[in-house]
């Protein structure tokens, strides 16, 4: 809710003979400079004070209305000067009579102000800035930072050194290593954040983000280099400094800060103490926060960057990870998700609830049982009733006994099935299974050579030969990468080894097997049997 700092004369605002507005900031009313964002017409009200703001940093202080309708680029009508008046009264802007241009007593009667920012409202303004700038701000990994970090401890360092160091030299160090020791720990917190929310929501533009993602894992496989090398390197300057006495140094530059502290009306020298006392354990707090930020304390308490190169290693891990899930997604394997999305925009689409009943009769299977073990006469009914190529949901119901509906299980009476005898099937497939492990090592022998032969030279290969021969093929020429000559493999089972190179200008090659012929570049072939050696 909005509370007007008070109402002073009339409802404008104006008090007083001489047209001057009251400065809410300055008399006993408490000025509100934030309750513009809550009011109507906010935009407004913002725009007015960013003008403002504007012209602050170009060293204008007075702004009268019309130079405020240019900055906006509209007319200084009665709305812009209702909106003056509103930020008057919450004590954003201060309102002083413009006697600049009077030149009679009907001038000086007339309604002509010249506003400016209140310090209040600067330091909402100003506020509100830095609010805008922490949400939209991205981040990045500073390498930058950290080589001027290093920078400035090695000066330190030769500062420490000296008997009697320059204070303004220190000083000004301190303040510098601070201010790039901040943005680098402020950048890397909020780029960890943006990146941790660009995995989350990485399903809006698939195309986009993996294009994306190569540039991303390069910046941080950069950035993780950098702050291991000049991690140590800064470790070892903060304990050269420590070596060298920085309490020494930041005592120098908390004295300097404490000599332009304001008296509050104490002694002066107490005074002095107190703001040397108060910069100097500032300065002690900074110093740890950066020797805690380059430096473990242990195994129970690594440092910050430690845990900065974990959560890049492991945010490019997440990257990977999500890029090889939407590839899978684009590469049409199941997904669940996918799949419910789908079938909820089925159902809205759905025209009645006849196919909406449909739809999920076939989604959920929730059709009568198929799979219950069934009598003779059903299976005979079905071959008689059901010739094959019959839709199933014409083909005769499955009979089932009352009994099987009230309790929901149904047991035959009369004599058990007898036993039945399957010797005669296991030795069939014992049999066959002896035929085909034979089939396979007379191929494996016909295979195996007793060193590198063109192919070419195989000469005529049988099915059971050739199918083995494509597989060993087909896993050298799987492992053999851009540009290699030779290339050597062993198959999924481990029982053969396949040496594969390829002969410059060999022409091409035809081999001819039962099952057709097989072309393509001349290639040295030598293959191993690992079980029994070479031929």
């Amino acid at each position: 809710m909005v509370r007007v700092c008070g109402e002073v004369g009339t409802r404008t605002g104006f008090g007083g003979d001489n047209g001057v507005m009251t400065d809410p900031g300055s008399g006993g009313a408490e000025p509100q400079p934030f309750a513009y964002l809550s009011a109507p017409n906010a935009a407004l009200y913002r725009d007015v004070l960013c003008s403002f703001a504007r012209a602050k940093e170009r060293f204008i202080v007075h702004l009268r209305p019309e130079d405020v309708a240019a900055e906006l680029g509209r007319d200084s009508d009665e709305q812009l000067a209702q909106a003056l008046d509103r930020l008057v009264e919450w004590g954003n802007l201060r309102a002083d009579a413009d006697t600049g241009r009077v030149t009679s007593v009907e001038d000086f009667h007339r309604r002509r102000f010249l506003f400016q920012l209140t310090a209040a409202g600067h330091a909402a303004e100003q506020a509100i800035a830095f609010y805008e700038e922490a949400i939209g701000q991205r981040g990045v990994l500073q390498s930058v930072a950290l080589a001027d970090i290093a920078d400035q401890l090695a000066a330190l360092a030769a500062l420490a050194a000296e008997d009697a160091p320059d204070p303004a030299k220190v000083h000004l160090l301190l303040l510098t290593l601070a201010d790039r020791f901040g943005s680098l720990a402020d950048n890397a917190q909020a780029f960890m954040s943006s990146l941790r929310r660009a995995i989350d929501f990485s399903d809006g533009d698939v195309e986009g983000f993996i294009a994306y993602k190569e540039r991303l894992i390069e910046y941080i496989n950069r950035f993780i280099a950098d702050l291991a090398n000049s991690g140590a390197h800064i470790a070892r300057l903060l304990d050269e400094v420590e070596e060298r006495g920085h309490e020494r140094l930041l005592g120098l530059a908390a004295r300097r800060e404490a000599s332009d502290a304001v008296p509050d009306g104490a002694d002066a020298a107490e005074a002095f103490g107190r703001a040397e006392a108060e910069a100097l354990e500032s300065w002690r707090n900074r110093w740890r926060g950066l020797r805690d930020w380059f430096v473990s304390g242990g195994t129970d308490r690594p440092s910050q960057a430690r845990l900065l190169r974990q959560s890049a290693v492991t945010a490019i891990k997440q990257l990977l990870d999500t890029v090889g899930l939407l590839n899978e997604r684009r590469s049409g394997r199941s997904d669940r998700s996918a799949d419910f999305r789908t079938l909820a925009r089925w159902f809205a689409e759905a025209p009645d609830e006849a196919a909406a009943h449909r739809l999920w009769r076939a989604a959920f299977g929730l059709t009568p049982a198929r799979h219950l073990t069934v009598t003779a006469a059903t299976v005979a009914a079905w071959e008689e009733e059901a010739p094959q190529g019959r839709p199933w949901a014409d083909a005769p119901p499955v009979r089932i006994s009352p009994q099987l509906r009230r309790t929901g299980s149904y047991e035959r009476r009369g004599k058990p099935n007898r036993v039945q005898d399957r010797s005669a099937m296991r030795r069939l497939l014992r049999e066959r299974a002896d035929r085909e492990a034979a089939e396979t090592a007379a191929a494996r022998t016909r295979l195996r050579t007793s060193g590198p032969v063109l192919l070419s030279d195989l000469g005529v290969l049988d099915t059971r030969a050739f199918r083995l021969f494509l597989s060993l093929l087909g896993d050298a020429l799987a492992a053999r990468l851009p540009g290699d000559g030779e290339v050597k493999a062993v198959i999924a089972d481990g029982s053969m080894e396949v040496r594969l190179s390829l002969v410059p200008d060999g022409g091409e090659v035809r081999i001819v097997t039962e099952d057709g012929v097989l072309s393509g570049p001349e290639h040295l072939i030598e293959i191993t049997d690992l079980y029994e050696g070479p031929a």
